[in-house]
């Protein structure tokens, strides 16, 4: 066995930080993007297998629920967390279709899929991807060191540089609240502006009652 020196895990946090604040600027992007897509009727997928699971679904949590201050409830979906379908698509198609099965189930054209994976070569998020392309999703990863599958296998990808799985998650973790900043902001200036909300096909809210 290992042995791991005190203090090692904050230190490998510290030597990847560095390099992660200079990528984590699309987080920014996202988290403004997303706005904009949620408050438009769309939907946000999120998937991931182990520690990148309960990563996705913490992203899920407070978008549904709230990050800081209170705000209406979006739309976003942690593809793992309904353990029925997950356990019969498996039995049924084999663990590589558990989430490419519900991305063709839920998602529709314009919606937002994001994969957490720290080594970025899942076979079930990888098949995710290619059934959100096909429907015309746009396709976000976060991974751990590029390159790797997932990454080019995505519209944008944010990689962690850390040689540690538990690093890579860490700062997964800070990515997922960064992009829940963003979009509280871009949620405040959006209705500072009186920008109209849209329905799923397209129009305008009030224009339905037309």
């Amino acid at each position: 066995m290992k042995i791991i020196a005190p203090g090692q895990h904050c230190d490998d946090l510290a030597r990847a930080l560095p390099a992660f604040r200079t990528t984590a600027a699309i987080t920014e992007r996202w988290g403004a993007a997303l706005a904009g897509v949620l408050s438009d009727g769309g939907r946000l997928l999120v998937a991931g297998n182990g520690g990148s699971a309960a990563q996705a679904q913490h992203l899920t949590a407070e978008l549904v629920g709230r990050y800081r201050d209170d705000r209406p409830a979006y739309s976003a979906l942690a593809l793992h967390a309904d353990t029925s379908s997950t356990t019969a698509i498996a039995n049924d198609y084999g663990v590589q279709e558990v989430f490419a099965r519900q991305t063709c189930a839920h998602g529709r054209p314009g919606d937002v899929l994001m994969l957490l994976s720290t080594s970025g070569a899942s076979a079930n998020l990888l098949a995710a991807a290619t059934e959100a392309r096909r429907i015309g999703m746009a396709v976000w990863a976060l991974t751990g060191p590029e390159p790797n599958p997932l990454a080019a296998s995505s519209d944008e990808a944010l990689c962690v540089e850390a040689a540690v799985s538990a690093t890579v998650q860490e700062l997964h973790l800070v990515a997922v609240h960064m992009v829940c900043e963003s979009f509280d902001r871009e949620i405040e200036a959006r209705a500072v502006r009186g920008d109209r909300p849209m329905t799923a096909n397209g129009t305008h809210a009030e224009e339905d009652f037309a």
